[in-house]
């Protein structure tokens, strides 16, 4: 069962998702928007000691609590590390009440039928055992759909509530993460046939199974109400997909019911040159924006 404390907070309060889970691939590029090029750093290492850097920065300024941040997505390597000494899942929920998430999926398979399903994930049962005992209350994973094909947009929501099953049972919390392409030519008719394809999966789920979605900001706005509404649905959440922190808090704005799960629009603003005074001023106007964005 998950942890109840964590499910109402993130069921009912107020605030948004801290997506802090970039991975090896786009590792480089959220260090290059910090401030920090590839020439600063040599070997996986260095980087991954350099993006955490970051990602304590952040997790430790004072505008990042669970008053407007109510949850936190990390990366393997950040759920393994520590802020000040202590577990960071620990600290996350102790020290700032943000509830901590896993990101869990292996990368992307080749484009097949418009879309790319989530690689193998053959460790996954031990990875959530492991993240249910360092404090973790969900997962994320992510398909991403370039094209309104319908059997490949099938194949990525059957798989993510396939593996979203496997999750429930270790007593987690999935995301389930079918990002739709913003630069997708087909992107309104893509939404029409993921949301189907959503309801259908939900409608299937057994009494007292839930589970939440993170999608892209849809077209046309309130699209996704009746999966918010959803009884087996625990929260909708956005996520920027590109867009500036203003297009996408605009954008939000106008979809009632959905929270934001940012994470480039969330550092946009951050540069390693700033002093602690710079950094916690411009995250605490970011935050502010991002939160009044997800409770319109």
């Amino acid at each position: 069962m998950v942890d109840a404390k964590m499910l109402n907070k993130m069921s009912s309060a107020p605030g948004f998702i801290a997506a802090l889970d970039q991975s090896g691939g786009s590792t480089p590029g959220a260090l290059r928007l910090y401030g920090v090029s590839e020439s600063d750093y040599q070997g996986d290492d260095e980087m991954f000691r350099l993006i955490h850097a970051m990602r304590v920065r952040i997790m430790s300024a004072p505008a990042f609590s669970g008053d407007k941040v109510i949850g936190a997505i990390l990366f393997e390597r950040t759920m393994d590390g520590d802020v000040d000494g202590q577990a960071v899942p620990s600290y996350l929920w102790e020290k700032r009440g943000v509830v901590p998430f896993l990101k869990v999926d292996k990368g992307l398979n080749a484009e097949e039928n418009g879309v790319q399903t989530m690689k193998p994930m053959p460790d996954l049962d031990a990875l959530l055992i492991r993240g249910r005992e360092k404090g973790i209350f969900g997962t994320k994973m992510r398909s991403v759909i370039g094209h309104a094909d319908k059997a490949g947009i099938a194949a990525v929501v059957r798989q993510q509530f396939e593996v979203a099953r496997q999750i429930i049972g270790q007593g987690l919390m999935p995301i389930i993460e079918p990002e739709v392409s913003i630069k997708s030519p087909t992107k309104e008719e893509a939404e029409v046939i993921l949301r189907d394809e959503i309801a259908e999966q939900l409608d299937k789920l057994p009494a007292g199974e839930t589970v939440m979605l993170k999608l892209t900001i849809p077209t046309v706005d309130d699209f996704y109400a009746p999966l918010i509404a959803h009884k087996s649905v625990v929260r909708v959440v956005a996520l920027s997909g590109g867009y500036s922190t203003a297009d996408a808090c605009e954008k939000l704005s106008r979809n009632h019911g959905m929270i934001a799960s940012f994470s480039r629009a969330l550092a946009e603003n951050l540069r390693v040159t700033m002093s602690d005074a710079e950094f916690d001023a411009s995250l605490a106007k970011t935050i502010d924006q991002i939160y009044t964005a997800s409770v319109q």
